[in-house]
């Protein structure tokens, strides 16, 4: 394979469409979450946590949560360490296993969530219809919509 290499060229082409798109949706919804108060990191911890339960498996260890948000283990610890000093998440030691800590949104932090959610769903919205106007990304905009993922 050569730097020329026509596959090589077609998935770095595809690389900078996926990343483009990922560029543009963040930035609109940083811009719209910022009349919340929230960046979207700190929207995506929230709602990730929010989403947990009290069945087998529906509390996150913190490294499950940094693969949620796609942070590192350090950068989630100092973004949940934010959002608890802002009253919007709590810690507490796993009943089971005194080495794990599990975090919960609180109740300030879930209002804040559903205050910000139409927001961020508005933004999320925009951003998917402008980029759908660009033949480049328009094929990935058709992914997005129709993928589901589970946490």
């Amino acid at each position: 394979m050569t730097a020329t290499d026509p596959s090589l060229t077609a998935l770095a082409d595809g690389w900078c469409a996926l990343s483009l798109l990922h560029g543009r949706i963040e930035s609109y919804l940083e811009r719209a979450l910022q009349r919340h108060g929230l960046s979207a990191r700190e929207y995506s911890l929230l709602d990730v946590l929010s989403r947990q339960h009290d069945g087998e498996g529906g509390h996150l260890q913190m490294k499950q949560v940094a693969d949620a948000v796609v942070l590192s283990q350090s950068a989630t610890t100092r973004l949940v360490t934010r959002l608890e000093d802002r009253g919007l998440l709590a810690r507490y030691l796993c009943p089971t296993d005194r080495r794990g800590i599990y975090t919960n949104v609180s109740e300030a932090g879930l209002a804040l969530l559903a205050e910000a959610r139409p927001t961020h769903d508005a933004a999320l919205r925009e951003a998917l219809d402008e980029a759908a106007g660009d033949p480049r990304l328009e094929p990935l905009v058709r992914v997005v919509e129709t993928a589901r993922t589970t946490v």
